[in-house]
């Protein structure tokens, strides 16, 4: 099983997906490499687009994707991890997950919890 890196530009979209509530934590891209490292070490790591560079995910921040399972949709040109999220936080932005934000009877509200300061994690 390996996804078809040659269909997109060597690059497939890459959803992280709570093994255990089911829950979107967030979604990016894999490249070759990323994918070989994510099955060598069992962390997610991804390619990441505005740097042009391999990105474990939680390197920085601590917040590491344990890999749990890894499924790969009829086309092979999406990749789906399960993952165990380590230090309860998949967004950049301190949330839970990137999908922090949602519009439900025309009105936008938060619905993921903030669990931690970007300015204190990055240091930015």
């Amino acid at each position: 099983m390996r996804p078809d890196f040659e269909k997109m530009n060597g690059l497939v979209p890459a959803i992280a997906q709570d093994a255990k509530t089911g829950e979107v934590l967030m979604m990016a891209y894999m490249n070759e490499q990323a994918w070989d490292k994510t099955l060598e070490t069992g962390e997610v790591h991804y390619w990441s687009r505005s740097r042009q560079e391999l990105w474990h995910k939680g390197g920085t921040s601590g917040h590491v994707q344990k890999v749990h399972t890894i499924r790969l949709d009829c086309d092979d040109d999406t990749i789906l991890v399960l993952v165990e999220q380590l230090g309860g936080a998949a967004c950049h932005k301190g949330y839970r997950s990137c999908f922090y934000r949602e519009l439900k009877d025309g009105k936008v509200s938060e619905c993921s919890p903030v669990v931690f300061d970007p300015k204190e994690v990055y240091k930015k």
